[in-house]
């Protein structure tokens, strides 16, 4: 916990609460169904959390702001950047049913308020978003192929609508397509620790 603070300072306190809740309902999940690596449990805020924050040091959301987190698994990077900007909405899909009863049941335990979850293929949602975030699920060309018809046109952020996804290792295969209008951003740039020496975001304005 002492890792969010340290890079985002001016949470309020019923912020701090939901993200210190995060630790104790993740393992308890986790034991039941695992969402999250065994071995990779003791990590939840470097590895989980603040990975998935990596966003926030790229946007600063509008308020009114809609999301959809396309392949959500436990939540990420849906949960935590929902409990950042607690005044846009967000709406977390994964094809898996387990994965999102684990992401709702845990976001209801710490009370989110902008946060709908569905099991649902990207490929049947109707409405459409500002920003389509992702974490690790699918390779560029296939996130911008499904995403294209759910981007609204109107926009309300400092950024062009599009994607933003969060990668790790080598990206420039796979941003060749779109090496015009892609941009990568490295998130050692924002967090000194080691495990995000090669870890990345990628934004594609649709």
């Amino acid at each position: 916990m002492t890792i969010i603070k340290k890079y985002f300072p001016n949470l309020s306190e019923k912020q701090l609460q939901q993200f210190e809740q995060l630790d104790a309902l993740y393992r308890d999940w986790n034991a039941k169904i695992n969402v999250i690596s065994r071995k990779d449990i003791d990590n939840l805020y470097e590895h989980h959390i603040l990975h998935s924050l990596g966003i926030a040091k790229l946007i600063n959301f509008s308020d009114g702001t809609e999301i959809v987190d396309l392949g959500t698994g436990g939540g990420f990077p849906g949960i935590p950047l929902a409990i950042l900007f607690p005044n846009v909405k967000f709406k977390l899909i994964d094809s898996i049913a387990k994965k999102i009863l684990v992401a709702t049941e845990i976001s209801k335990a710490i009370g989110l308020e902008n946060v709908t979850l569905k099991q649902q293929p990207m490929q049947e949602v109707k409405e459409k978003f500002d920003f389509v975030v992702s974490r690790a699920v699918m390779p560029l060309d296939k996130l911008a192929a499904l995403s294209k018809k759910n981007i609204k046109k109107e926009q309300k952020n400092a950024m062009p609508n599009g994607i933003i996804c969060l990668k790790g290792g080598e990206v420039t295969e796979e941003i060749a397509p779109f090496k015009r209008i892609a941009e990568v951003f490295d998130l050692s740039d924002f967090f000194e620790e080691e495990f995000f020496e090669t870890k990345k975001v990628i934004y594609l304005p649709l």
